[in-house]
C-alpha cells in the first residue's frame, strides 16, 4: 500500500480509460507499458542512498577540516552542495511515498534529509504534491509556472529580478513567500498551502526546521561566523544553486506547452516537462533528470524511472521531450526565453520581453 497516493493514481481512478481527442494515448496505456516491479520500492536499497549520502558528506567535512585551506574551501563547498542535493532527493522520494511502504519510515527519512539542508519536510511534501497534481496548468500550478503578459507587466522590480533575473538563489524566498501571485508559507500551519488536517504536520516539520537554525546558531555563537561559511554555508549556497538550476530546467522550455481550464488534464500537463542530462551528476543526484516518468507517476522510486522510462517511449513518442543540449545552455536559452505567456489562449507558449 502506498503511503501518500500518487496524483496519477488518483486520475487513473476518476478518468474512464478512453482515448482523448488530444492524445493518442491514455494513463491507463502508459501503465500498461511499464513492468509492475517498477512501482515497488525497495527499503533497504533506498536506504543505501540515504547512509550513503550521509557518509559522503560527512567524509567531505572531515576532509576539509583537516585541510583547512582556502585553495581546498571552494572545491568542498561545490561537493558539499552537489551531496546536500543529492540528499534533497533521497527526501524527495519520502515525500512522494516512493522511499518505502513504511509511512513512518517516509516521514523519519524526510525529515532527517530535509531538516540539516533546511527543508520544511510536510511543508515542502504538501507544497510539492500540488504542483504534481496541477502540472501545465497555468492557473493551479505551484512553482516555476508562468506569470501572464499582464502580470509580468505589474511586477515589481525586485520581484521581476528574483524571479527571472536571479533564479538560482530563489528557493529559499519561495518557502516564505511562495511563486508570484501566491500567498503564503511553507512554515505556517494556517496557511492557503495546507488543509486544516495537516496542521500538526507542519508544526512537526517548522520545530524541525527552527531546531537545526539553532544548531547553526549555537554554531555560529561557539566557533566564530567564519567557520559556519567554511563548514555550511557555501555548501548551502551551491545546495540552493542546484535546487533552482534543475527545478528550473525541468518545467522552463520554450517549446513547452501550458494549458488553462478545461483545456488541462493531469496527463496531459504531466506531459509538460523535459528530461535533462546531466553528465557524470546523473548518478550522484541519483537521476533526477528523468523527470517524465516521473510526473505521470510519481509513485516510482527514483532507481526504477531510467527502466519506465524505456518502457514509455516508444508509446509516447513525440509527446516525451529529452534535451540533448549542454545544461548551461539550455539554461542561458530558457533564462533569455521564458519570462510571461499570453493573457488568453491555451496551449501557450513563453515569451521573452526581450523578443518582441
Amino acid at each position: 500500500m502506498q503511503v501518500y497516493p500518487s496524483p496519477s493514481d488518483a486520475f487513473s481512478i476518476k478518468t474512464p480509460a478512453t482515448r482523448s481527442q488530444d492524445l493518442p494515448f491514455t494513463l491507463k496505456d502508459v501503465r500498461d507499458a511499464i513492468p509492475d516491479h517498477c512501482f515497488e520500492p525497495s527499503t533497504a536499497r533506498s536506504l543505501s542512498y540515504f547512509f550513503l549520502d550521509i557518509g559522503i558528506i560527512a567524509g567531505l567535512i572531515a576532509i576539509a577540516a583537516y585541510l583547512d585551506s582556502w585553495l581546498f574551501f571552494p572545491i568542498f563547498w561545490f561537493a558539499q552542495g552537489t551531496m546536500f542535493w543529492a540528499l534533497f532527493v533521497v527526501g524527495h522520494d519520502c515525500g512522494h511515498g516512493s522511499f518505502s511502504k513504511h509511512k513512518w519510515l517516509n516521514n523519519l527519512i524526510g525529515h532527517l534529509s530535509h531538516s540539516p539542508i533546511l527543508v520544511p519536510f510536510h511543508g515542502w511534501r504538501i507544497s510539492h504534491r500540488t504542483h504534481h497534481s496541477n502540472t501545465g496548468n497555468i492557473d493551479t500550478d505551484e512553482s516555476w509556472y508562468p506569470v501572464t503578459e499582464s502580470k509580468y507587466a505589474e511586477m515589481g522590480f525586485l520581484e521581476k529580478l528574483m524571479r527571472f533575473y536571479l533564479p538560482l538563489i530563489a528557493y529559499p524566498l519561495y518557502l516564505f513567500r511562495r511563486s508570484p501571485g501566491k500567498q503564503g508559507s511553507h512554515f505556517m500551519p494556517d496557511s492557503p498551502l495546507f488543509k486544516p488536517s495537516e496542521r500538526n504536520d507542519i508544526i512537526v516539520s517548522t520545530i524541525c526546521w527552527l531546531a537545526m537554525i539553532g544548531f547553526l546558531a549555537a554554531l555560529t555563537f561557539q566557533f566564530g561566523f567564519l567557520f559556519l561559511l567554511k563548514y555550511y554555508l557555501g555548501g548551502y549556497v551551491v545546495f540552493v544553486m542546484w535546487l533552482d538550476l534543475v527545478t528550473f530546467l525541468h518545467h522552463t522550455e520554450d517549446d513547452i506547452p501550458w494549458y488553462r481550464g478545461d483545456d488541462w488534464y493531469f496527463l496531459k500537463g504531466a506531459l509538460s516537462t523535459i528530461d535533462r542530462d546531466y553528465g557524470i551528476f546523473n548518478p550522484i543526484h541519483h537521476d533526477i533528470g528523468t523527470h517524465v516518468a516521473h510526473h505521470i507517476f510519481s509513485n516510482m522510486p527514483h532507481y526504477k524511472l531510467q527502466e519506465a522510462t524505456e518502457a514509455i517511449k516508444p508509446l509516447l513518442g513525440s509527446y516525451y521531450r529529452k534535451s540533448s543540449e549542454p545544461i548551461w545552455k539550455s539554461f542561458f536559452k530558457s533564462y533569455l526565453a521564458c519570462h510571461f505567456v499570453a493573457d488568453n489562449g491555451s496551449k501557450i507558449y513563453y515569451q521573452s520581453p526581450h523578443v518582441r
